[in-house]
Order: structure tokens, then C-alpha cells, then sequence
């Protein structure tokens, strides 16, 4: 049995790549997500058999489950897409330190986690896709745990993909720039200050950074940029020194 693992899919990115998987020919899609209401809702919006896990992903239960029932089921894992993340706008203060907790366990903890616990189920031919964020290519004040948190899973995909080449498992970091209609931007200024950012200009979309990701994903990509903004991001961080490029941050912003 080939099954896709899929978490965040309650809404935004998660969501759209149930949808997106359920034409990539996998027998099952397991996603994992807090809102069972949404998830039961998403089952009955696509053809492959969905298999719902209910609750946190960095709650240990919900862990247990997902390795109970691999340990059970024995499929080969196609696909794992980590597409659960966290992020808080604020300066040093204005986020709580159960936000920040939060934050570097969905982030980073969850998604190391996730990818040990699938690798004895992948062959050659299957994908890991880690969502993490232009944010990962330079330091970003006022977002700086969350920036942190993407250049950690930004830099593990890359050794991981260095790793798991000669078992021909593809490993795909997939940066975005912001994106409009996902819930992201409206959980991330729950803070005590969000005003740090208040607009997001050429904000993508969640069905078109989704399926330009996905179409990634599938080719083996290391590195996912969806959308222009991302694509200058990386070139720019690439050429310019972590300082200046703090100091055209804050003027874009």
C-alpha cells in the first residue's frame, strides 16, 4: 500500500496538498491535524481513502498513533509533507514563551520527528517536503523565531537530501513567500505588538504556491521557490550579507 502523510491538513498549504495528492495515484492519504471537524469535512472532498488523525502534531499521542498504525499497516510512504508550521510577529517581549515553545516544536521538533519516523517506510522513489519559508534564507527582526525555526528545517533538508540520495528518497525544502488566504498571517499577529507588519504586498496565493510546490515536490527539487517574490528572495540572500539584508527587510516592510 502507498500512502501520502500530510500534516496542517485541516487548512491552507496542508489542505491544497490533500487535494494535489489525490491524483498522484496513492492508496491512502493520512493526514494529521487538530480540527477532526475539517478533516472530516476534507474526506469527503476527495476520492483516495483518508485516514484521519485528530490532534497536535507535536502532542505525543498523535505520534503514537501515526507509528502504531505505520507499524501495523506497513505501507510505503510516497509521500511526507510537513506543511504544519507556526509563526508569531513581535519583537523580544511581545511573544509569550508558550508561543515560542510552540513555535520551535511544530517547526522544527515535529518535522525531525515526522521524517525519522517515516524513513524505514520509503524506498527509492519516495519524497520528503518540508514547508519552510523565504524567511529561512536571511534573519528577519520582528519575526525572528519564526525566521530561525525555517533556517533549521531549511538547513536539515539539505543535509538530509545529501544523505538519503543513494537510497533515491527525494528530499524537497519548500520556501514560500507570504501568502494571502492561508490562516497563517492572522495567527501570527495574535501577539501582544503584531504592528511590525501590517501589509504584505505581492502576498501569493495558497492554490497556486501549493501546486507549483507540488509539481516540485514530484521532479526531486531540492530547493521550492513558488512565486516570483520567492525566487528574488533566494538570489538576493544569496548575494548581499545577512546585515544589509536585515536593513532591506525592515525598509520593505
Amino acid at each position: 500500500m502507498n500512502i501520502a502523510i500530510i500534516t496542517g491538513a485541516s487548512s491552507g498549504l496542508g489542505r491544497e496538498f490533500v487535494y494535489l495528492t489525490d491524483h498522484a495515484g496513492v492508496d491512502e492519504i493520512w493526514v494529521l491535524a487538530r480540527r477532526r471537524d475539517r478533516l472530516e469535512a476534507l474526506k469527503k472532498m476527495v476520492r483516495t481513502p483518508v485516514r484521519i488523525f485528530a490532534g497536535d502534531v507535536t502532542d505525543a499521542m498523535t505520534i503514537d498513533a501515526v507509528r502504531e498504525a505505520l507499524q501495523v499497516q506497513q505501507p510505503v510512504v510516497r509521500f511526507l509533507i510537513h506543511a504544519a508550521g507556526l509563526g508569531k510577529i513581535g519583537s523580544a517581549g511581545d511573544i509569550l514563551p508558550r508561543q515560542i515553545h510552540q513555535m520551535l516544536a511544530v517547526n522544527c521538533e515535529a518535522a525531525v520527528i515526522l521524517t525519522e519516523l517515516c524513513l524505514p517506510f520509503m524506498v527509492m522513489g519516495c519524497h520528503v517536503a518540508h514547508i519552510c519559508s523565504v524567511a529561512a534564507f536571511q534573519p528577519v527582526p520582528y519575526l525572528n523565531v519564526y525566521a530561525a525555526t525555517k533556517a533549521f528545517v531549511y538547513r536539515y533538508c539539505r543535509a538530509l537530501e545529501m544523505e538519503l540520495k543513494p537510497r533515491g528518497i527525494m528530499v524537497t525544502a519548500v520556501c514560500p513567500y507570504w501568502i494571502r488566504d492561508t490562516e497563517f498571517i492572522a495567527v501570527a499577529q495574535e501577539t501582544r505588538n503584531s504592528s511590525y507588519f501590517c501589509h504584505f504586498p505581492f502576498a501569493g496565493k495558497e492554490r497556486d504556491v501549493a501546486a507549483t510546490a507540488f509539481r516540485d515536490i514530484c521532479r526531486g527539487r531540492s530547493v521550492s521557490t513558488p512565486g516570483l517574490m520567492a525566487k528574488l528572495d533566494r538570489i538576493v540572500a544569496k548575494c548581499i550579507p545577512a546585515g544589509i539584508m536585515m536593513r532591506l527587510v525592515q525598509l520593505f516592510r
